[in-house]
């Protein structure tokens, strides 16, 4: 998580320094959700992300090198930086692309569990175990493509977990106003599958969700829907000046970084103390 905030800081002094173009959008609040769902998974696991996703790629494996290297359009970067920030890709690392469009990767992700789920029961690979992860935003969840994965996936079984980072607003609307039945993880029943909401800002609450999640996946036992209730600390991307959001509700989630509620929780439970703490900050 250190890493993700680190290198999404320094994004944002090269995107003001015009250092780095186009549109840039930032994970700063939502590490928790990235570190407790990757860093469970095996290298052959996929995941498919949509725009906010330079976190998820370093928190699967990804050299920050390789990822800084994209966005910056060299030829060294993970997509030969021809994809930049929106379209970060790493065939090494089961990365399967992020999509700019929302909506866009759900389909993908499915796609890859079927694959999974056929070399293992029609090909007889008894090794394929494969679980695929698909992360999208509250926004997404309105948008049809969901819906038809959520079935299919069921219907199937298929060994993917559909995560929802709900940082409450898609660009400048509001969850509250755009969304007919605002608790997302009450859809997973009634496609059949569990549907489960977690705080978003702790990562160890976020990890034991998944654990569960990832779990039933790889045992064959089906697709689950998780709905992690997170926050963004920037704008939607780095051109937007953030006007929309009440300071009162940015100033709340400001107060529960998960960064720091970890720091917290680890010198408190003699876990770490503040000179290891500073170590893995100067890494």
């Amino acid at each position: 998580m250190v890493l993700g905030r680190a290198f999404e800081d320094k994004c944002a002094k090269m995107y003001y320094d015009r250092k780095m173009l186009g549109f840039v959008h930032l994970y700063n609040g939502q590490e928790a959700v990235s570190t407790g769902f990757i860093r469970l998974l095996k290298q052959q696991d996929s995941i498919v992300c949509t725009y906010r996703d330079h976190v998820q790629a370093l928190s699967k494996g990804v050299s920050a090198r390789a990822v800084m290297s994209e966005l910056l359009g060299k030829a060294t970067g993970c997509s030969r930086g021809q994809g930049g920030s929106m379209h970060i890709f790493s065939r090494k690392h089961n990365m399967l692309g992020r999509f700019a469009f929302i909506g866009e990767g759900i389909p993908i992700a499915t796609g890859a569990a079927f694959t999974s789920k056929y070399k293992r029961e029609v090909l007889k690979e008894a090794d394929c175990g494969h679980v695929s992860l698909a992360f999208f935003g509250d926004g997404t969840c309105n948008n049809g493509q969901f819906y038809e994965c959520l079935n299919m996936a069921a219907l199937w079984k298929l060994p993917i977990v559909f995560v929802v980072e709900n940082n409450l607003w898609a660009i400048g609307m509001s969850h509250l106003r755009a969304t007919s039945v605002p608790q997302i993880y009450k859809k997973g029943p009634a496609f059949g599958m569990p549907g489960v909401h977690v705080d978003g800002m702790d990562v160890l609450k976020v990890r034991e969700v998944a654990k569960e999640a990832i779990g039933r996946a790889r045992r064959g036992e089906g697709p689950t829907l998780v709905e992690c209730e997170t926050y963004r600390f920037r704008g939607h991307s780095l051109a937007d000046p953030d006007k929309l959001r009440d300071p009162a509700e940015k100033a709340h989630y400001a107060a529960r970084d998960p960064i720091t509620a970890l720091k917290k929780y680890l010198i408190e439970n003699s876990l770490a103390n503040e000179a290891d703490l500073k170590a893995i900050d100067k890494r």
